[in-house]
């Protein structure tokens, strides 16, 4: 199944418990240089990289594959020099003044659900490349990640949340990697987001179970990959 989708590998840095912004929801890069690295070196690698809207419109983020370093990384690759950029709004909440929309060095893709009003699709139509609607409550993950494919050929795919979206990634099971950078410091606080915000799982029985695939320390921070286990 997998080979009519995307492989999709999640990218987050997270506190110690679990925070990766404050309360506020102004996320600030708390990373370490070698996780910035991290993060564009996955990019580099990927045909496409996904965002939530809130991530867009709250962070001045262009999505796109960094300085020529990586572009040339990408360009080794076999990968053309800039990557696609997909954003998520299962109801079509995005200010059409975000920094994504002032960058059109490659094409915008957002995915949305049937519950978005008219105005609000006309409106993304207007900003996109091109628009996929999957769903009627709540996005369908699974058919959107199939016409990504089909549609855009994108094979790699690297999401980068927030947390409503890797929760909604999760709970439909299209993710093969999770990228995990542990750093040392607690934000704390009930209304910071998590790394799965949103719905989340009924119960333990249901929740989504990882296999660590790898595992390094570099100084006081933690840089971890695990696998989605399947069933």
């Amino acid at each position: 199944m997998r080979s009519s989708r995307p492989f999709v590998r999640l990218n987050a840095a997270i506190t110690a418990d679990g925070k990766i912004a404050p309360a506020n929801r102004v996320f600030v890069p708390f990373g370490s240089r070698r996780d910035h690295d991290l993060l564009f070196r996955l990019r580099a690698q990927s045909d496409a990289v996904m965002a939530g809207a809130r991530t867009v419109d709250l962070y001045p983020t262009t999505l796109g594959p960094g300085s020529k370093k990586y572009r040339i990384l990408r360009l080794r690759k076999g990968l053309p020099e800039y990557n696609l950029r997909i954003v998520v709004s299962g109801s079509g909440t995005l200010d059409p003044k975000a920094e994504i929309f002032k960058k059109r060095h490659s094409p915008i893709i957002l995915l949305t659900s049937e519950k978005i009003p008219a105005k609000k699709l006309k409106l993304l139509r207007s900003l996109a490349d091109d628009v996929g609607v999957f769903g009627k409550n709540e996005l369908d993950f699974p058919t959107a990640m199939r016409w990504l494919r089909s549609k855009w050929k994108i094979k790699t795919l690297v999401c980068e949340g927030g947390g409503a979206l890797n929760d909604a990634m999760l709970r439909a099971r299209v993710v093969d990697e999770v990228y995990l950078t542990i750093c040392p410091l607690i934000l704390g606080g009930r209304a910071a987001p998590t790394l799965a915000d949103g719905i989340g799982f009924e119960s333990l029985a249901k929740a989504a179970r990882l296999k660590l695939k790898s595992f390094r320390r570099i100084k006081d921070e933690l840089f971890l990959v695990y696998t989605p286990l399947r069933g």
